[in-house]
């Protein structure tokens, strides 16, 4: 590093701060950017500063928005008595390129993680509970992760849901198409086992 300028140092410092950029790909990159068009690094640069600037939750389901109100929560086409309980706005976008739902979402913001001190109180809860009285929700899809803690919240809402007039669906989860039985985990194949279903 004692070889680039500060300038190159600055930059490799601050790319290689990115999730899943080592020093090595954060060097390649500040010497491609170095290299590059100004035009390209300029809208390189303002691209960033405008997701900055512009980017907010929306008011509704706390999915990623330019606008107050996210374009699938003003789609009046979508089925507007169901909600789809996501953990974060990247699963969101999984489901819907998934192009099997057709409801509404809403975005956690994380999972219950009593060891990171994340309790009921640190996700869109309150705000889910709401929704389901004031939408007049008639099904939740929990879709949170497989992972202990997306477990646990998923159970945790499932609780919370029983005193009110809603239908509550889990997604199945299994052994992914084209996976090898023997490499998958015990609970996949249990979870996949009593999930089967008659063809």
């Amino acid at each position: 590093m004692r070889y680039y300028p500060s300038p190159i140092v600055n930059l490799i410092s601050n790319i290689s701060k990115l999730p899943g950029i080592g020093q090595k790909t954060a060097e390649r990159l500040a010497l491609y950017i170095l290299r590059a068009p100004k035009i390209e690094v300029e809208q390189l640069s303002r691209s960033i500063l405008e997701v900055k600037e512009r980017i907010r939750l929306c008011s509704k389901c706390f999915a990623l928005s330019d606008k107050p109100v996210c374009g699938i929560c003003n789609d009046h086409s979508r089925a507007l008595n169901m909600v789809c309980v996501v953990e974060q706005p990247a699963d969101m976008v999984a489901v819907e390129k998934s192009g099997a739902y057709r409801g509404r979402y809403h975005v956690l913001q994380g999972v219950l993680s009593p060891m990171d001190g994340v309790g009921p109180e640190n996700i869109r809860l309150r705000e889910l509970m709401s929704r389901i009285t004031e939408e007049k929700i008639t099904e939740v899809v929990l879709a949170t992760s497989t992972s202990v803690e997306g477990e646990a919240t998923s159970s945790y809402i499932a609780d919370r849901l029983k005193k009110y007039p809603v239908k509550i669906t889990r997604i199945a989860s299994g052994i992914p198409m084209g996976g090898d039985l023997k490499y998958v985990d015990e609970v996949t194949l249990k979870r996949a086992m009593d999930g089967r279903y008659a063809v």
